[in-house]
């Protein structure tokens, strides 16, 4: 698993893009997602976290990026989603999670948002 981490603009390094490059997350590969993420730094940044390539996340997926938001909310930052295929989706709904997670729809739609509450 390969997650890509990059500064969305050098005069705004609190903003971060995340990218999960898989197309599942899962038991498989949960480790793997967890180790990838606690490696970096998430101290007051606004975090993007692109899941467009993922078609498949199961229960452990979902725990894994909800621990990833609670880490991320102790260090004064902000999780927010997009790109979520419509299976991801539909999982997000069924067991309510897009009640938690602020899920945009398009890259450029988050960064409006950002771009307009910075």
């Amino acid at each position: 698993m390969n997650i890509s981490y990059q500064t969305y603009d050098p005069k705004r390094p609190e903003v971060v893009l995340l990218t999960i490059n898989a197309e599942h997350l899962d038991a498989s590969n949960v480790k793997e997602f967890k180790s990838q993420i606690d490696k970096l730094e998430f101290k007051h940044k606004q975090v993007l976290l692109d899941m467009s390539p993922l078609s498949f996340v199961d229960s452990s997926g979902l725990g894994a990026i909800l621990s990833m938001r609670r880490n991320i909310i102790a260090n004064d930052g902000s999780l927010n989603l997009f790109g979520l295929t419509t299976p991801v989706r539909a999982l997000f709904e069924l067991v309510k999670m897009h009640r938690v997670f602020t899920i945009f729809n398009t890259k450029d739609e988050a960064l409006n948002v950002l771009r307009a509450s910075g």
